[in-house]
């Protein structure tokens, strides 16, 4: 052993380095997984008894001197010489990259993100694939509700039909959060969602949402709508506000929300169809079967949840009048922003 290992500070000692190519060939052939040193090292570990401590000292200067030799050489052919093969003139002008912009999608998330957290909300996160449970049933949509038809929702695979689906809200991840944590919740889940919609300028088959969700004592519908003038007042300014009686499956009382752009201009006009009030938000009361499904005590809880979809804010903000434009990858749009 002893002997190959003074035979092999001799090849490395005369290999001829004279370019960046032959530098790689001496790495290759003494320092690689399958070269010379790497070989000794590996019969190295069946050598037993009292002339393993020698042997592993020689094999350590070994290593250390074929080390050597390569750093030497790559320092000496790496350096100016190497840089001027490759014929870069260093005294040419750099021109910068363009520096991208974040996404209007993502400012306005986080804008609102940063409002709720103000106020104690915390940001959860779930799958984007969900089955029944935690899309469907947990929320109290009925064996027969038209969301669970093949014409609204993206299912994943068909025996059983509707096992397992894009998500179509992120109240799965409500879902998700209430079976595994206790009373006090107070959440945001943002998120994209999925729906099988026709693509026009207002509506597309995949959307943003941003969902809320409040569980504690005593928690009532004017705790509810405290937390959503507060978020208004934030993100759009003193404006009016009206609830309107609604339905979703998994809240109880229900409602929509919506705020007063007036009919000054004809953008407003168009959003607001004429009416003047456009709806940014559903609401409602936590449903107590829905609690009851996630391990809740009805009884000694209850709670609110609300949700929004953070496209149509967008284009509000921003005066976007095709929501596809979004989605476009557009360098010319997103410069914009």
């Amino acid at each position: 052993m002893l002997e190959k290992i003074e035979e092999l500070k001799n090849k490395a000692k005369i290999f001829t380095i004279e370019n960046l190519e032959s530098l790689e060939n001496y790495r290759l052939a003494f320092l690689s997984k399958k070269g010379f040193l790497n070989n000794l090292f590996e019969e190295f570990k069946v050598i037993s008894g009292e002339e393993k401590r020698e042997i592993g000292k020689q094999l350590n200067i070994l290593r250390q001197e074929v080390e050597g030799i390569f750093n030497e050489n790559r320092e000496k052919f790496s350096g100016s010489a190497g840089v001027n093969k490759s014929n870069i003139d260093e005294s040419l002008p750099v021109f910068s990259e363009k520096i991208g912009s974040t996404h209007p999608i993502s400012i306005v998330k986080n804008n609102i993100l940063e409002i709720f957290e103000s106020i104690g909300f915390t940001v959860e996160n779930g799958p984007e694939i969900e089955d029944d449970w935690h899309n469907f049933t947990a929320l109290n949509f009925a064996e027969n509700h038209p969301a669970r038809d093949m014409q609204d929702t993206f299912f994943v695979n068909k025996e059983p039909i509707g096992n397992y689906a894009l998500r179509t809200h992120t109240s799965s991840v409500q879902v998700r959060l209430m079976e595994n944590e206790k009373p006090p919740i107070r959440a945001l889940m943002p998120g994209r969602v999925y729906r099988n919609e026709a693509v026009s300028s207002r509506s597309n088959c995949f959307f943003h949402q941003i969902e809320g969700l409040y569980i504690d004592e005593k928690v009532s519908f004017a705790d509810l709508k405290q937390t959503l003038y507060y978020f208004v007042s934030q993100f759009f300014g003193e404006r009016e506000i009206r609830f309107r009686p609604s339905y979703f499956p998994f809240t109880e009382p229900s409602a929509e929300m919506d705020i007063f752009l007036g009919t000054a201009t004809e953008q407003d006009k168009r959003l607001t169809k004429g009416t003047g009030w456009l709806e940014i938000l559903g609401c409602g009361m936590v449903d107590p079967n829905v609690l009851q499904n996630c391990g809740i005590d009805q009884e000694k809880y209850s709670g609110f949840a609300f949700g929004m979809g953070i496209d149509r804010i967008t284009m509000l903000k921003y005066g976007i009048k095709d929501i596809r434009q979004m989605f476009e990858n557009d360098v010319r749009f997103l410069e914009q922003f």
